[in-house]
């Protein structure tokens, strides 16, 4: 869901695979909101514990690790790319868990799909980061999405969020302090102090390029009144003052990073 598409091997037909592993796709999400812990239970087993989200989930390799090390709990991938579908709910059936499916859908389809208080957890890993002013609605972790989270997470249900993006993640921090969410971790290197936990392939590949993992989870706090969105919505204003400086720079920031480190230096040798 970060806007790096999946390349597709030779002869990669997506109706038929589509139709191979339709078993842990479900196409009619919102039917089962409200009864997904027990609709899912496979027969003869006890209802699953409680219910976990991966918003964007890619492949599948964080829901199906999430999945396998958590048999009693139900993990559900939501994806908007068709071909991310089939790779999850190949690894799904593959690794034959009984407790992961995936459904085709976007953000603002959630409050469709689940009741008021449903989810036991929410995971965002590495959002599309819609850097423009124009596009800020779309992220993942603007203030209207986070609302709308709010009511369906259960009571002390976190929600974690994380991003190579630096700045993203400082826009994020505002959006959830608007929303009324408590944190409970803050941190800019996630994979050191939580080494064990599933990774999802994006991940993997940004840290052998030299990313860090920025990671926010928290929890809904109190809330008075609707908020209003105080932040800037250009990722721009997010990034450093020094920009030759950045060891890194974050996918869908290269171009922009370019053309302000040019339009600085030039600013600088006009006025020296």
């Amino acid at each position: 869901m970060h806007g790096l598409h999946a390349r597709l091997p030779r002869n990669f037909v997506l109706e038929e695979r589509l139709e191979r592993y339709a078993d842990a796709i479900e196409l009619e999400p919102a039917r089962l909101a409200g009864r997904w812990a027990d609709a899912c239970t496979p027969i003869g087993s006890k209802p699953f514990r409680e219910v976990r989200l991966d918003v964007g989930c890619g492949k599948g390799a964080f829901l199906t690790a999430s999945a396998a090390a958590e048999p009693d709990v139900l993990f559900i991938g939501l994806d908007g790319e068709p071909v991310c579908i089939v790779y999850s709910a190949q690894h799904i059936i593959e690794g034959n868990l009984g407790n992961a499916l995936v459904i085709p859908g976007l953000g603002d389809d959630l409050v469709r799909f689940f009741a008021p208080g449903e989810l036991a957890g929410i995971t965002i890993n590495f959002p599309t980061p819609y850097p423009r002013k124009k596009e800020a609605s779309k992220r993942l972790v603007a203030l209207e999405r986070l609302l709308e989270y709010r009511s369906l997470l259960a009571d002390g249900a976190q929600i974690t969020f994380k991003t190579d993006h630096e700045p993203l993640f400082a826009f994020a921090l505002t959006q959830f302090e608007l929303a009324g969410y408590v944190p409970d971790y803050v941190g800019d290197d996630y994979r050191a102090d939580f080494p064990d936990t599933p990774k999802s392939e994006y991940e993997e590949r940004l840290v052998a390029q030299g990313a860090q993992v920025h990671a926010l989870i928290a929890h809904a706090g109190p809330l008075e009144g609707t908020p209003v969105q105080t932040a800037s919505l250009s990722l721009v204003d997010y990034l450093p003052d020094d920009l030759h400086g950045l060891s890194y720079v974050p996918h869908g920031m290269q171009g922009t990073v370019v053309n302000l480190r040019n339009r600085r230096d030039h600013e600088a040798m006009r006025l020296s």
